[in-house]
């Protein structure tokens, strides 16, 4: 621990400061969601024909799925481990050719197009690429979270629930998710968007009941698990209002904000989901669901794009 976080650690022990913390931070919690709520509404949100409202639609199908996915974990309490991995691995795949086909082609196909040659439309695919590995790096190191296999990450200084810890370990997942269906509809492209948000739709179903399972084995009661995987996918229409409001506005940040958005989306596959799956001894069967999930996105952008 070096001598900031120790320092940080020894102020918030005092309890008023930890109120301090609390309160402070609950407040600030809030007043980025009405931010977001206003600039969602500033934009059109409440419109299908405006690229944030478009956004939004997406993203809250995304949501639902999430939703979806965990409801069967109100009658079922676990699932196979071999199972799991292989919904995840799959989950993974549909992610890394997201990111592929829906994101950097058509990132570069878009840079090509604004700065007249190919090399310079995909320098700044790659750039914003980096840019979202990094975000998730530092998001990674700044926000507490809990992985069921893995456990704890982010600064042990903040003292949370596990249940919260776990939702913010998904939530993490997710607002990415959500920055590239925004990224996506932004330039009011269908072709983009449709394909990306009904492949991270489809990847929600099966890590929503993940998520609700791994909940319920350590503890939580059939709605608690629920309840808070469900809660994990409002991460993606925030991320949705980011990713419109940041690239809709200024043409470069366009090709740029899709490569941010599959930096952060390979970053979450090859830091999160494919550790958690070749844990247990299951990585042939992980690594055929991801082989699986590829195809059916590639299939996917294929039919909608």
């Amino acid at each position: 621990m070096d001598i900031a976080a120790r320092t940080l650690q020894d102020y918030f022990a005092d309890p008023r400061h930890a109120a301090t913390l609390k309160f402070g931070g609950g407040g600030l919690v809030v007043a980025l969601l009405v931010g977001m709520v206003w600039m969602a509404l500033a934009q059109g949100g409440t419109r299908l024909d405006t690229p944030m409202g478009m956004a939004l639609a997406g993203s809250g199908v995304a949501a639902l799925a999430t939703a979806l996915g965990a409801l069967p974990a109100l009658f079922m309490r676990r699932i196979s481990a071999r199972l799991e991995d292989v919904m995840l691995g799959f989950g993974a795949g549909v992610m890394v050719a997201a990111a592929c086909f829906s994101l950097i082609l058509p990132g570069v196909s878009a840079g090509t197009e604004l700065y007249g040659n190919k090399p310079a439309g995909a320098l700044i695919v790659v750039v914003g690429f980096v840019a979202g590995a990094l975000f998730l790096l530092l998001a990674d190191k700044a926000v507490p979270h809990e992985h069921a296999q893995s456990g704890r990450h982010g600064p042990d200084w903040i003292a949370l629930r596990r249940v919260w810890l776990m939702v913010f370990a998904i939530a993490l997942h997710n607002f990415p998710e959500g920055m590239a269906i925004g990224v996506g509809f932004s330039d009011g492209d269908l072709s983009v968007g449709i394909p990306l948000a009904a492949a991270i739709a489809i990847q929600d179903i099966p890590e929503g009941l993940v998520v609700a399972v791994a909940l319920r084995t350590v503890a939580y009661a059939p709605w608690q698990a629920v309840g808070a995987a469900a809660l994990t996918g409002l991460a993606e229409p925030l991320g949705a209002i980011v990713g419109v409001a940041l690239t809709s506005g200024f043409a470069p940040l366009y090709p740029a904000g899709l490569g941010f958005a599959a930096g952060a989306m390979i970053w979450v596959v090859s830091h999160e989901i494919i550790p958690e799956t070749h844990r247990k001894g299951h990585e042939q069967a992980a690594t055929l669901g991801l082989i699986g999930g590829f195809a059916v996105m590639m299939m996917l952008d294929t039919a909608l794009g």
